[in-house]
């Protein structure tokens, strides 16, 4: 760190100083689709570092404002400026690719044309290990997760000024979410992310847009505390709503009282889940692990009126995966317990899917058995959507008997309204399948299932492209939902407000447990580090303190990088001094009337000045880095 006058210059203030640049604005635009008026007097700023999350409903114009942004859509009113030089990239929902193309070769194209050479082919490399892809894959052999892992790194390795995401955590595991989070708070650029997931948000953003009956407004701190805002917000719009109605006719007061904001968060959920939980704490002396460790001998019941329906005893279950044995299960033991609510976490691959194909009995154990009660009635969420036929229709969907009306749980609703309970606007009962989005076919078939859900609910990553109020109504339906749940996701807060229990598939027939959610597990996982003396540096197991025999005696920078650490801080304040000079007299409105050639020339200085200052300000601090470590 070094003083300049009575001011303290460091790395990291100087970040923090080059984050207010702006470069991105849109001010007073209109954007409208035929005769529909999308957005009247969009105004917003994007300025270099901002992390915002865009957020509103179905339709409310997400897609639209990234279109924008891109410049893919233009605007019908309004003003757009974006500083010159800046690069806007972007991870979309869908993608097309060539099937016989490698992963490498579809990030590789990724890059600017003149960026495409063997100098800048460590940027691929650098982006695809932490995704854990192989590089030699063809494109046309992908699962979907991982074809949506490809199509973020591609969207990462330019490194654009602007990085938009689009539900950049749908099919991701959660070591890879955690991976994109650290990735994105230490991005120096800006990014906008539309996300269902509420703790990746919480987790990335310093700012929030939400798109809220055509305006955008928004919210200066980040999604973490979005909810207050937005129920503050709400709160003194029904103050104003209802002294106007006051002022309009005094006799009416009583009908200002049907005027009510959006609900805050479900407290009464919340506190619900939490006394489930702690009354499951008391049951046990301490976070008793769900799985026994020891073997347990096969129990014989009453299957129609046990308690338990579901056990797993002593199951092992192992594939064979290119000549080498790949262990799912071995001799699991479990007991499911009428009305356990079980969230199920684990890496893609680690056997989350054949435990459920073997708990519905789709699969066989190679040995060991599964027993199931004779009345249990399993309502399957299948990620994949098979279930779905393209070609009918959403009602034939709903009531493939015919009749206008549906059992819902023992009560008979007709279908144009219990569509319109799922966000469906009713002009699109008789539409087929196919018409829908990703997130619209995920609300039919949870409305499907969830019309008569029976006696063991079973969801696999229901919350994928699902925006916030159909998740929040989800979990009002599961809060209430009496019977069996297991719910397969990587949604962490989702989980904590769903679920009782965790089992965690680490992979080679690991299966852990605990009592509690998301939140509890990770505690778990802190605790049992913390006693192991497991030391973590960048993600990387390391030996503990009393582990290590080797020390190495401590170093000095040499004189070259000494000198250099010395002169970055001299170099950084004549660039910034430079740069606060360029935009002060950028800053003149009149400047470009006056001399458009110095207009111009200033303004490409000032990008060059950034980039150099950028440029050394990762010096530095790399420098600072190394000087530290030694």
């Amino acid at each position: 760190m070094t003083t300049f006058g009575s001011v303290l210059i460091t790395p990291s203030r100087r970040v923090a100083e080059v984050a207010e640049t702006l470069v991105f604005s849109v001010q007073e635009a209109y954007v409208r689709f035929a005769d529909k008026v999308i957005f009247e007097e969009l105004t917003f700023n994007i300025l270099e570092g901002d992390k915002v999350c865009l957020i509103g409903k179905n339709g409310a114009g997400k897609t639209t404002l990234m279109n924008v942004i891109t410049e893919k859509r233009e605007l019908d009113g309004g003003t757009l400026w974006q500083l010159p030089g800046t690069t806007v990239g972007y991870l979309a929902q869908e993608i097309s690719f060539d099937a016989n193309q490698t992963v490498y070769d579809f990030v590789f194209h990724g890059l600017k044309e003149e960026n495409q050479s063997h100098s800048h082919a460590y940027k691929v490399e650098k982006v695809l290990q932490p995704l854990e892809l192989n590089i030699q894959d063809k494109m046309g052999q992908l699962s979907g997760g991982q074809l949506r892992r490809v199509s973020l790194a591609r969207a990462l390795v330019e490194e654009p000024d602007i990085l938009l995401l689009d539900e950049p955590t749908n099919h991701l595991d959660l070591d890879v979410i955690e991976w994109l989070e650290k990735y994105i708070r230490a991005y120096r650029g800006a990014v906008v992310c539309v996300s269902h997931d509420k703790a990746f948000l919480s987790n990335i953003s310093n700012k929030v847009f939400w798109l809220d009956r055509g305006r955008l407004r928004v919210c200066p701190k980040g999604f973490r505390y979005f909810e207050e805002w937005q129920t503050q917000l709400l709160e003194h719009e029904e103050r104003e709503l209802q002294n106007r109605q006051k002022t309009v006719d005094l006799e009416e007061e009583w009908a200002s009282r049907g005027v009510k904001a959006r609900r805050k968060r479900n407290v009464r959920r919340v506190e619900m889940m939490r006394e489930m939980r702690e009354q499951l704490k008391a049951d046990k002396s301490s976070f008793r692990r769900l799985m026994s460790k020891i073997e347990l001998e096969p129990l014989e019941y009453d299957q129609g009126s046990s308690k338990i329906v579901a056990e797993f005893y002593n199951v092992s279950k192992s594939f064979v995966d290119e000549h080498r044995e790949k262990v799912i299960l071995d001799k699991f033991n479990l007991r499911i317990i009428r009305g356990d609510r079980i969230g199920i976490l684990g890496k893609n691959g680690s056997g989350k899917t054949t435990f459920l194909q073997l708990l519905l009995g789709e699969m066989a154990p190679d040995a060991g058995k599964v027993k199931l009660a004779r009345d249990i009635h399993f309502s399957y969420f299948d990620q994949k959507r098979k279930d779905l036929d393209p070609e009918i229709s959403l009602w034939k969907t709903l009531s493939p008997n015919g009749g206008e009306h549906i059992d819902v749980m023992g009560k008979m609703r007709h279908v144009y309204g219990y569509l319109k309970s799922f966000l469906f606007d009713p002009s699109a009962a008789h539409s087929p399948v196919s018409t829908l989005s990703g997130g619209q076919k995920n609300r039919l078939m949870l409305a499907r299932i969830l019309a008569n859900p029976g006696s063991f609910l079973i969801l696999d990553e229901p919350t994928n492209d699902l925006d916030m109020e159909t998740l929040d109504m989800l979990e009002t339906i599961l809060s209430e939902y009496q019977g069996t749940l297991i719910i397969v996701s990587h949604d962490r807060d989702f989980l904590d407000q769903t679920v009782t229990k965790i089992m965690a598939f680490e992979g080679n027939g690991v299966v852990d447990g605990i009592i509690g959610g998301y939140t509890d597990y990770i505690e778990m996982k802190k605790k049992e580090a913390a006693e192991r003396g497991d030391v973590v540096v960048k993600g990387k197991k390391k030996q503990s303190a009393q582990q290590s025999d080797v020390k190495t005696p401590p170093k000095k920078l040499s004189y070259k990088l000494q000198f250099e650490l010395e002169q970055v801080p001299e170099k950084v304040e004549k660039l910034t001094k430079e740069i606060e000079e360029l935009e002060t007299a950028l800053h003149d409105p009149n400047l470009y009337a006056r001399d458009p050639d110095a207009f111009r020339k200033m303004t490409e200085r000032h990008a060059t000045a950034k980039a150099e200052m950028d440029k050394h300000i990762i010096r530095w601090l790399e420098l600072e880095e190394m000087q530290s470590a030694l």
